[in-house]
């Protein structure tokens, strides 16, 4: 089942709200909320931008509502199993690649945006 009806509760707004937003009607967003139609790629993608999460967090497929927001202790429980066995500095080791990779994407994608 999808997030859309917490996420929208939490801002406060109604399914006719969603539905501008999404350009389609009050009972497709109510569809959506009760899993009795899919959304599109598009749908999805507008939605995840509005709400500003992740679309497998929309779609309930991830508890981390932004992935580039992860702390390392929220990882999922395969690689924390693994993780959990590292020592200290292999720990940090992995903790300082993900920051760098993480600074560096959002760096590419404000040199994107500039580029437009």
């Amino acid at each position: 089942m999808n997030r859309l009806k917490e996420l929208r509760l939490e801002k406060g707004l109604l399914q006719s709200d969603i539905a501008k937003v999404i350009d389609k009607s009050d009972r497709i967003v109510g569809f959506y909320e009760t899993g009795d139609r899919d959304m599109s790629t598009e749908t999805l993608s507008k939605l995840a931008d509005f709400f500003d999460v992740s679309i497998d967090y929309l779609l309930g497929k991830s508890d981390v509502r932004k992935p580039e927001k992860i702390n390392i202790d929220d990882v999922d429980v395969a690689f924390s199993s693994g993780y959990k066995g590292l020592n200290d500095t292999n720990k940090m080791i992995i903790k300082n690649t993900l920051e760098a990779l993480l600074a560096k994407q959002e760096k590419d994608e404000k040199k994107d945006k500039e580029n437009k």
